[in-house]
């Protein structure tokens, strides 16, 4: 019986193929809109698992933490610096890092920050040093500088307006580990080299000047610079003073649980926003889950539209098929083995397809994963789950039954009915 039914195949060739084709594409389609929506999620979640707690100015919940965990480009009201004087105070916070964004080198996107977010949450370091003044950057694992690169950050984008800072230049003397988030492709600078380039006072601890940097108070313009220098080598990472010049977003890590709860209910009032980025990312899957369901429907109606031409196309071919099953039983083959063999076809061909359309939906999101990650920095880990096993064997059990139905009418079908078609 197999040898019949793939030497029929053989001679059918071209309509099998096109049946194995159209299976196998409408099975695509919903595979890889569903490991694409779990590989979302998971690199997401993954990504933002490293940061406890967000700081930041009241606003959007969702734009905080897509800018400062996710370092997507947007302007964000600044937060006052007496929060970062004070958590940076506070007994239940283990470090809190500033960070301020805005520039860019060859598109890589510029963070201003502190040495204590390179090993709290960027992993560490796989090779060089933390900067230690505030000429010296550490670039992610994903960003091509090599060490002691001289780096010339930009505001914007050259071919839309942006300008280069020529008052400064970054020396690369460390590369962070490898994390699979967004940091992976941003450069890291001290904070008080962001403010210094956009005009603001460092205003730490030891400086205690109104203006901050640059400020003049009646001294001759050498005491000013020998201030300068001695602000340029003065320790980074604060402290700061109250007055410290504001940043886009805080990051936080608390020491214990109940200290990340305590923390985000105080600052979430008045001119403050504090988030768990673990929140705000449920927020965005139930957005993706609404987005998801309207995929899934639209993959789902497409199988559905396939698997009723599919079923047409085997009836039509049953009944261009009735003088040769005629003689079949006129030679004595029973109905069981008509029933087998046109089963046996149809089935190789509807399943055989479900199984290339499972291989193409997967290299379908391992590509567009790797697209996304090329851009984002987000790491977007596609893969099978034991419930993707039960989804096949429902698949291939629909597809038994789809191919019973030709084969019964084939197995019902008399002998002399068949002769005189």
């Amino acid at each position: 019986m197999i040898r019949f039914v793939l030497a029929d195949l053989r001679r059918l060739w071209a309509g099998s193929l096109v049946v194995v084709l159209l299976v196998a594409l409408a099975t695509a389609l919903g595979v890889a809109v569903t490991l694409q929506e779990r590989a979302l999620r998971l690199g997401s979640a993954r990504a933002a698992d490293r940061f406890d707690l967000v700081v930041g100015a009241a606003g959007s919940e969702t734009q905080l933490v897509l800018s400062s965990i996710f370092l997507q480009p947007s302007p964000l009201p600044l937060v006052p610096g007496k929060v970062l004087h004070d958590l940076a105070r506070d007994p239940r916070v283990a470090w809190a890092a500033p960070v301020g964004f805005g520039d860019n080198v060859d598109g890589y996107p510029l963070v201003g920050t502190t040495a204590a977010l390179i090993d709290g949450a960027g992993g560490g370091l796989a090779e060089g040093r933390a900067f230690a003044t505030r000429a010296e950057a550490v670039v992610g694992s994903a960003v091509p500088f090599r060490l002691d690169h001289e780096l010339k950050p930009m505001h914007g984008l050259a071919g839309e307006g942006g300008h280069t800072h020529d008052e400064i230049a970054y020396r690369v003397v460390g590369r962070m580990a490898p994390t699979g988030t967004p940091w992976d492709r941003a450069i890291l600078v001290p904070i008080e080299a962001v403010w210094g380039v956009h005009g603001m006072g460092a205003h730490a601890d030891q400086d205690h000047s109104a203006g901050g940097e640059g400020a003049h108070d009646g001294r001759d313009p050498a005491h000013d610079h020998d201030h300068a220098e001695d602000l340029a080598a003065a320790a980074l990472g604060g402290p700061w003073s109250a007055e410290a010049p504001g940043v886009p977003a805080i990051l936080v890590k608390p020491k214990t649980f109940a200290d990340a709860y305590k923390l985000r209910g105080e600052y979430r009032s008045g001119a403050t926003l504090a988030v768990f980025p673990g929140e705000v990312l449920t927020a965005l899957y139930a957005t993706l889950g609404d987005a998801k369901a309207v995929l899934g429907a639209v993959a789902i109606g497409a199988q559905a539209l396939v698997a009723a031409a599919i079923l047409l196309v085997t009836v039509v071919h049953v009944s261009q098929r009735r003088r040769q099953i005629g003689a079949l039983r006129a030679l004595g083959a029973p109905r069981l083995a008509l029933f087998g063999i046109v089963w046996t076809e149809l089935f190789l061909l509807v399943g055989g397809g479900i199984l290339i359309g499972i291989g193409l939906g997967y290299g379908a999101a391992r590509v567009l994963s790797g697209l996304f990650t090329r851009e984002s920095g987000v790491v977007l880990p596609v893969e099978f789950v034991r419930g993707d096993l039960s989804l096949l064997v429902g698949l291939l059990a629909v597809s038994a039954l789809l191919a019973a139905l030709p084969a019964l009418l084939a197995y019902r079908q008399p002998p002399a009915a068949g002769l005189r078609a």
